[in-house]
């Protein structure tokens, strides 16, 4: 699974092995030519060596790259170690001090990782407790982003011009108003974790017969609810581009049952003591970063097929953060 399945059933594995199978020895030197722009004056990070890495999603690589980019037109030499298969993989790079930093969630963080199993709802609350929990284990949290990756359900403009939902609520209660009405394409993992379809269904007293229910992989929930007749509505993540290319609605999930994932810079903590620029980096693009620019930008690369680094680095100049050399 390219996005959610990286988000759990890892947990059985090592971080030694992850380390060993992701190819952690490998990566490429960062050999763009740039300059700082409204980040990086004075390059603070000259003569540093610094390894970046990330989850092997189009996204998160997005993520990682603009690290990279930012370290760079600081000027350091970077080291891109991103695509690393698996949460843990890159998140026990990051510990171990095979990388230096990588965005991470918080929601992946505090369930996935820390091993709680229910989330704070206040996001700013969720991301203060992770990265408090994290310090003991040789990671610094710099402040998160608004972009949120969670789960939610979308419908096609046609099918909703019919029925109207604007809230998951509004699904609950279609689907007890005309139960045949409701029909739902979802992949296996979320069919089956308790932060996916069973526990939602609860939260919202949603009863949906399973011969209503399809599991199909994520890529494809996407294709049959913008043109298929037999998904009224299918899971999504918030961030997708594909929501935008394809002008689905996506329902509020106005009882926020979900999670919060939003995005955040998980930097190694000998790291940033050593190179405290690195806050004055990341913050600000963290704080440009909202969960329609992630859309934007993943919908370059899995819509447009544009490559991430590129994607990233268009960002960051547009942005004003760095400049070409």
């Amino acid at each position: 699974m390219r996005r959610r399945g990286v988000r759990t059933g890892l947990a059985a594995l090592t971080g030694a092995a992850l380390l060993a199978s992701c190819g952690l020895t490998s990566g490429s030197p960062l050999v763009d030519d740039v300059k700082p722009g409204s980040i990086g004056r004075g390059e603070p990070l000259k003569g540093a060596h610094l390894v970046i890495t990330s989850k092997n999603f189009s996204e998160n690589i997005i993520l990682g790259e603009m690290i990279g980019l930012a370290f760079k037109a600081a000027g350091a030499s970077v080291l891109d170690r991103t695509n690393i298969t698996g949460s843990i993989g890159a998140r026990e790079a990051v510990k171990s001090g095979q990388a230096d930093a990588m965005y991470e969630y918080t929601g992946t963080a505090w369930i996935t990782y820390l091993g709680h199993t229910e989330p704070i709802k206040d996001p700013h609350k969720q991301w203060q407790a992770v990265r408090d929990e994290d310090l003991k284990h040789g990671l610094t949290w710099l402040p998160p982003s608004t972009l949120d990756n969670t789960y939610s359900l979308a419908i096609s403009q046609r099918n909703n011009a019919k029925y109207h939902l604007k809230t998951l609520s509004d699904v609950a209660a279609l689907a007890k108003k005309d139960p045949k009405a409701v029909t739902l394409c979802v992949e296996n993992e979320f069919a089956s974790r308790q932060d996916g379809l069973p526990g939602m269904t609860k939260a919202y007293g949603m009863d949906i017969p399973s011969s209503r229910i399809q599991k199909m992989d994520a890529g494809i929930v996407y294709t049959q609810v913008n043109k298929s007749g037999s998904c009224l509505l299918g899971e999504v993540y918030t961030t997708d581009g594909r929501i935008k290319s394809m002008n689905l609605t996506v329902m509020e999930d106005d009882k926020g049952f979900f999670p919060n994932y939003n995005a955040a810079p998980s930097v190694y903590s000998k790291a940033i003591k050593k190179y405290p620029a690195i806050a004055g980096l990341l913050n600000p693009i963290s704080a440009k970063l909202t969960t329609a620019v992630a859309q934007e930008l993943n919908a370059k690369v899995d819509v447009d097929g544009q490559d991430p680094h590129d994607v990233a680095k268009d960002w960051l100049i547009k942005e004003g953060f760095i400049k070409k050399g």
